[in-house]
């Protein structure tokens, strides 16, 4: 029966709901198999024709939740970045504290020189050794792509800055990498360009190792959005705020206080947070 109920994709698009897919996503984020099967057989109890695929998945969150706390965090990465939205801005921070976890010092929006026109740069990237440029692309939501147009562009402007030395960190150095990373997934052609004109790019599962989704796990930062405890209003004035993990919210903790939560709202926000830092 349930082969005959159609969903909706975030594309619009129409297709039957596969049960087996969705166990498949489940166990990918570390599920058990008994687990994944018993949440997916839960939703397609509740299943109506024509429910939208968002609201799927925050179904399976939530049961998943309630049963294995890691692997629901997992489950809900992806969506939790695209959920940084509408602006990039957050998602900039983001990358930010990508890079600190690496051991950089990190600038956002910066303006630069090429050898022909100026630049504006989302994150700049130093430390002893290496200045990285780094042009992020953004989208909250998942169906759009960075495509090969992108690539291109960000081609041109590194070729643009590739010669010129900056005075940046107090020392004078040339860019020794420029990266492009996006929080989704790249085309094809993007991929094919990239890999043959020497463009560094990272996206969701792109390259194969060291993509966005393995810097994450490998760094514990956890987005911010991925909170239960918080409401939404509160998510977008520490977003704007530029606490933007779970990781920056516990070392920072006391701005809840600053935002008037109830201490005992603010205590089961810490617990979660402890429980997926620590993860």
């Amino acid at each position: 029966m349930t082969s005959e109920i159609y969903i909706e994709k975030s594309s619009g698009t129409r297709e039957p709901f596969d049960r087996a897919k969705l166990v498949d996503s489940l166990e990918k984020a570390g599920a058990s198999m008994f687990v994944a099967d018993d949440v997916s057989k839960e939703i397609e109890k509740e299943l109506k024709e024509g429910m939208p695929t968002h609201q799927i998945y925050s179904q399976a969150f939530k049961l998943l939740r309630k049963k294995e706390s890691r692997p629901a965090v997992r489950y809900s990465l992806r969506r939790s970045i695209a959920d940084f939205g509408p602006t990039g801005f957050p998602f900039e921070d983001f990358v930010g504290e990508i890079f600190k976890a690496k051991g950089f010092a990190i600038m956002n929006d910066v303006m630069v020189n090429g050898s022909c026109i100026e630049h504006e740069i989302d994150v700049v990237a130093y430390n002893d050794e290496q200045l990285v440029m780094t042009e992020v692309k953004f989208h909250n939501q998942l169906m759009l792509k960075s495509d090969v147009k992108v690539a291109l562009y960000i081609k041109a402007r590194f070729d643009d800055l590739k010669n010129v030395t900056f005075n940046i960190g107090g020392k004078l150095r040339g860019m020794t990498q420029g990266l492009l990373i996006t929080n989704t997934k790249f085309t094809e052609n993007a991929i094919k360009f990239g890999s043959c004109a020497g463009v560094n790019m990272i996206g969701w599962n792109y390259p194969a190792k060291g993509n966005l989704h393995d810097l994450i796990e490998e760094m514990s930062l956890h987005p911010l959005t991925c909170l239960t405890t918080l409401t939404d209003v509160e998510k977008k004035v520490l977003l704007a705020k530029e606490i933007v993990t779970c990781k920056v919210l516990k070392e920072k903790a006391i701005i809840l206080k600053d935002m008037e939560i109830p201490q005992n709202r603010i205590d089961e926000i810490l617990a979660e947070v402890h429980e997926i830092c620590d993860m």
